[in-house]
């Protein structure tokens, strides 16, 4: 058979189906394969809110798209080029972000009375055979009757087989892209090593669908994604979650600090308990609290006794842990907060992503109560981020607020290893005895940097207690003298502010000092503001962007980076809370551009803003 291959630049794919059908699994492997090959990637899984949501409908969809090109790629891109399909409500649910001329690969039986009707299909109409899909190439396979046939000869009950029916697909799109399987087929026996027949299953059903491409007549092209250009080292795809973790982990090594993490599980944050557990040998303890206050209180004691205390939530555990915060900021101990926001209020969208805690993080507590607040922007960033963020934490004797959301945590991209010895250093001073001149320990007596000492509580001629109540400066002693309560206010929020002498200048991600316009962002929009950007300077548009990873204290030059441009756009998945905090702050008179429908803004979108500001203008 003569079959011909085409070199694309640029793939994007989304595979669509039932929460159980296995589409996040069938998604993180394709991905796992394509980062192997030195292809770079971006994805975005999308998950439904209900653990276990009604098979066949249109709330049960999971997705998980992937982007992957021999460019350097910073989103997981705006429209689809091949759906996956496993049913009538998967295809329902995403035809809208597919492309038009693009591929739908149709899982048939999922598009039978039952599942046409599930999926709110007037009666009689089935899109596979109404025309309806003309615009677009049409791959209608029987994955699960195929996949059935595949293991006929294993003797596990059909419900169990279908369950195979994702590596079916998986296979078929192997061959479809010209990949090898060796990845899949050693993550299977990792995975089911125990589960002969089950390994067995999955491994014939992967085969399966790498052999229909291969023997049957109506597919004549198959694909190939070049190597990016990436700079020399060791890579793997890494997801944000993940690698918070391991920056949490090497920033305790670097320390020498034990690491504690006290947590309560929440989407879309849970994933770093999960992952932090099994790295006991790093002197790790984890503890799943009974709810989100012990989990924050227990890391607080933890911070007390010496250790460097961490705390994971979203959004609704903010809320519960803000009394417990203001107790860590009355203390003046390094505590980590980290909070993987998601769409609000309350339970909210508990699976989609949303930049909407800032104004949270900087006020949601009672009294004056500063806390520094550091933001990752894409996945691999999380480790370095979240590494800064208990520098800060430790070295300026304070807890800080750590701002990732569900697209960062959930989203997967290559990551270069780096190395220990390239880590900034984290020095701890414990004070471990009385100094020249003192004849008891104070726990508030402070250095150029504002910072109190840390005194491991059971040190000799150390012995302290500390708590809520308002602190009498130098002394600790309680207090409630309203002149000393002003001062003890204005000492805390100037040390918080002091820390932007300790931290980097900020610097433009691209474009001219100058000019008409500046995109300024933070956390997650930095993917499609750099696409948009990058886009419209290589038409000749001047515009420039610089991105935010210290969001209080601001970079000490921001202000006179503002100041630079004539214009200033900030993009953010919220209804406007930046744009608040810059107005307030430096007076400038931003515009924003704001999505709230638990999705990334695409590049799309902001190529669009940007004109209009611009006027048409290169």
């Amino acid at each position: 058979m003569n079959r011909k291959e085409e070199v694309l630049q640029d793939v994007v794919i989304k595979f669509a189906g039932d929460s159980g059908d296995g589409m996040q699994l069938t998604g993180s492997q394709f991905t796992n394969n394509t980062a192997l090959l030195g292809i770079d990637l971006a994805t975005f899984p999308d998950f439904p809110a209900e653990i276990r949501a009604p098979q066949g409908t249109l709330p049960g969809v999971s997705g998980y798209q992937l982007r992957f090109s021999s460019d350097k790629v910073f989103t997981p891109g705006d429209e689809c080029d091949v759906l996956v399909a496993m049913n009538a409500a998967a295809l329902k649910a995403n035809l809208k972000g597919l492309k038009k001329g693009g591929k739908i690969i149709a899982n048939l039986e999922g598009f039978d009375s039952k599942n046409l009707r599930l999926a709110n299909y007037p009666d009689g109409i089935n899109p596979l055979e109404d025309n309806s899909l003309d615009n677009y190439t049409v791959i209608k396979v029987d994955v699960t009757k195929m996949t059935r046939e595949a293991l006929k000869e294993i003797t596990l009950g059909t419900k169990e087989k279908d369950r195979a029916k994702n590596m079916f697909v998986l296979g078929f799109l192997y061959w479809m892209y010209n990949r090898d399987m060796a990845t899949t087929i050693q993550f299977l026996k990792d995975k089911f090593g125990k589960k002969p027949e089950i390994l067995e299953s999955n491994i014939k059903a992967l085969q399966a669908g790498f052999n229909y491409g291969d023997t049957t007549e109506t597919f004549t092209t198959t694909y190939r994604v070049e190597k990016a250009k990436m700079a020399p080292g060791v890579y793997r795809s890494i997801m944000g979650n993940q690698a918070l973790a391991y920056g949490l982990i090497a920033a305790a090594q670097k320390s020498g600090l034990p690491l504690f993490l006290g947590s309560y599980p929440i989407t879309p944050a849970s994933d770093i308990l999960h992952e932090l557990s099994r790295h006991k040998s790093f002197g790790v303890r984890t503890f799943q609290a009974e709810d989100e206050i012990a989990g924050i209180t227990s890391a607080i004691g933890a911070a007390y006794g010496g250790s460097l205390g961490i705390t994971t939530t979203s959004g609704p555990g903010m809320a519960l842990k803000a009394e417990a915060m203001g107790l860590a900021v009355m203390l003046e101990i390094p505590l980590l907060i980290i909070d993987v926001q998601r769409g609000g209020p309350s339970t909210g969208l508990p699976t989609k992503t949303e930049q909407s805690d800032l104004l949270q993080a900087y006020y949601g507590r009672n009294g004056e109560c500063p806390m520094p607040i550091i933001s990752a922007s894409t996945p691999s960033d999380c480790f370095d981020a979240v590494y800064e963020a208990v520098r800060i934490a430790v070295t300026h004797m304070t807890p800080v607020i750590f701002l990732s959301d569900g697209y960062i945590a959930n989203g997967a991209e290559p990551w270069k290893f780096p190395k220990s010895e390239d880590l900034i250093p984290i020095e701890v001073k414990f004070k471990t005895e009385l100094g020249h001149g003192e004849d008891r320990f104070q726990p508030y007596l402070r250095d150029e940097k504002l910072v109190r000492p840390w005194a491991i509580p059971g040190t000799p001629g150390l012995e302290h207690r500390i708590g809520g109540l308002e602190k009498q400066n130098i002394t600790g002693n309680v207090s409630y003298d309203p002149e000393n309560h002003q001062l003890m206010v204005k000492i805390r929020e100037e040390k918080v502010e002091k820390i932007a002498e300790y931290i980097p200048l900020q610097r433009l991600d691209s474009g001219p000092e100058k000019g008409e316009l500046l995109i300024l962002g933070w956390g997650s929009t930095y993917g499609s503001i750099k696409s948009a950007v990058t886009e419209l300077q290589n038409e000749g548009y001047a515009v420039s962007h610089a991105h935010l990873r210290h969001m209080r204290p601001f970079p000490k030059n921001l202000g006179d980076i503002l100041k630079n441009f004539s214009q200033v756009l900030i993009p953010e998945i919220n209804n406007g809370q930046l744009i608040k905090i810059i107005r307030d702050k430096y007076f400038v008179d931003a515009k924003g551009y704001h999505k709230i429908m638990g999705v990334p803004i695409t590049k799309t979108e902001l190529v669009l803003k940007i004109r209009e500001m611009l006027g048409g203008n290169n």
